[in-house]
């Protein structure tokens, strides 16, 4: 085992050396020699690209030393751990090439696989769905679903792609990505940059076939292989946020084609009507607007033929900045139309100490990270008295650790969803957060996440 670890090391690094000088990821880093020259020059690498490069292939050099003498789970823990030295190297780059950077990665397998199977405290079904954990991470990180394998090899729950729109857009104009690091936050104005239904179709296609072929290729399954978590892209459930484009007309039909499009490939699927980055898309949450919407994507899924496991759930992500009034419409419509779930909460227009003292902080656009905890988890508390403790919630805003994921449970999460905390953590911070939460969960007498949910209620 150890041998075949190591041979995957090296045959990684000797990848990425030549993906390095061929690729050009840096954005001129590196100077392509001209194929005419008889004598080729040596690729000139900028200083942030040196360090990026040289900290990676030391770190392979080291974890094919290391995993010779180390079993498997103990080298998989050594790999995560080792991420922490790359990853505040991203902090050199510009905030959205870093993103990119960090897609690209995780699309060619350039990140650590958790090979160590989730604690049981820590599994739960949800809409029939089986989640090994309840750690997920959020929309926007995969907005175009390139990296879905290898972010659910990461060891998330679940992964969630998108937003997506019916027609490729470019978004808001650049730079639209600011850093907030010393307050833990990140302002965004993107806008629903993406490629676009076809091409998020093709790629979910792709990998919905490949693991078909697996399964019908592999040994009979046995009764525990059907127990194991999993859905349609894999050994972690895949989630779809759907948007609608900036210049439509009719919001409810680009949400429509989305589900006719998509639905195929989610376990999940998400209404995103909350991003402030959209003119105009918050209003969709008012009680007459949301309650059109709903039924019509509800029709639009319902209509579709399906297998033994049914339509895809759908939920319905919300701002953090709405009224008790608005908070109390979505709940009576959320329970009216019997909503599969509730993502709260998107990024928050407003500035909560101590990142109104922050000169980025006048920077348009939504705040995600730590200030966004309180904000949130006090609606998600809100919003599972008001829904009775009857509707699925997702809590999602600020969670960076362990405790800050239990605390959302306690409030009344089902699952849990994190983004930027994983953008400034890294790889590492997967496996700290679910080991975190378990020790929570085991300090309160809890034997299961189930039992968690919405404590603070009882």
């Amino acid at each position: 085992m150890a041998g075949r670890a190591a041979t995957s090391s090296a045959k990684w690094a000797r990848e990425f050396l030549l993906k390095r000088v061929s690729s050009n990821p840096l954005g001129g880093a590196i100077r392509n020699c001209s194929s005419s020259s008889s004598t080729p020059k040596v690729p000139h690498f900028s200083k942030k690209g040196r360090i990026l490069t040289g900290a990676t292939i030391g770190l392979a050099i080291a974890g094919g030393a290391y995993v010779s003498t180390a079993d498997e789970a103990t080298f998989c823990g050594w790999l995560f751990s080792a991420t922490k030295v790359v990853n505040p190297l991203f902090a050199l780059l510009d905030a959205e090439f870093a993103h990119k950077l960090a897609v690209t990665a995780a699309s060619r397998g350039w990140v650590p696989r958790e090979k160590r199977p989730d604690p049981q405290i820590l599994g739960l079904e949800v809409w029939g769905r089986k989640f090994s954990n309840p750690i997920g991470l959020a929309a926007g990180f995969d907005k175009n679903a390139e990296a879905t394998e290898g972010l659910l090899g990461l060891g998330f729950g679940s992964v969630e792609v998108g937003s997506v729109t019916p027609v490729p857009q470019e978004g808001n104009p650049k730079p639209r990505i600011f850093r907030l690091r010393e307050d833990g936050a990140i302002i965004n104005r993107c806008g629903f940059n993406s490629e676009g239904i076809v091409v998020v179709a093709k790629r979910l296609g792709a990998q919905h076939g490949k693991r078909m072929l697996a399964e019908t290729s592999g040994t009979s399954s046995s009764p525990s292989d059907e127990a194991k978590p999993g859905g349609k892209s894999g050994p972690g459930i895949l989630g779809v946020n759907l948007g609608k484009n900036k210049t439509s007309e009719d919001a409810a039909a680009d949400y429509v084609q989305g589900v006719h499009n998509l639905s195929q490939y989610a376990d999940y699927l998400v209404i995103n009507v909350s991003s402030p980055n959209t003119a105009g898309l918050r209003m969709l949450q008012g009680r007459k607007q949301l309650k059109d919407l709903v039924k019509k994507v509800q029709a639009a899924r319902d209509e579709m033929q399906w297998g033994d496991d049914g339509p895809p759930p759908l939920l319905v992500k919300i701002a953090p900045d709405l009224s008790r009034g608005e908070l109390e419409d979505i709940a009576a419509v959320a329970l009216a139309l019997k909503l599969d779930g509730l993502i709260i909460s998107n990024t928050t227009v407003s500035r909560p100490d101590p990142v109104s003292n922050n000169p980025v902080a006048t920077e348009t656009g939504g705040l995600s990270g730590k200030p966004l905890f309180n904000l949130s988890t006090n609606m998600l508390r809100e919003m599972y008295t008001l829904t009775r403790g009857k509707i699925p919630l997702i809590g999602c805003g600020g969670v960076s650790s362990g405790e800050d994921a239990y605390k959302k449970i306690r409030a009344g999460a089902t699952l849990v969803q994190l983004y930027t905390g994983f953008a400034y953590g890294g790889p590492a911070l997967i496996p700290q957060i679910k080991e975190e939460l378990v020790s929570c969960l085991e300090r309160d007498g809890f034997k299961s996440i189930q039992e968690a949910i919405g404590a603070d209620h009882r």
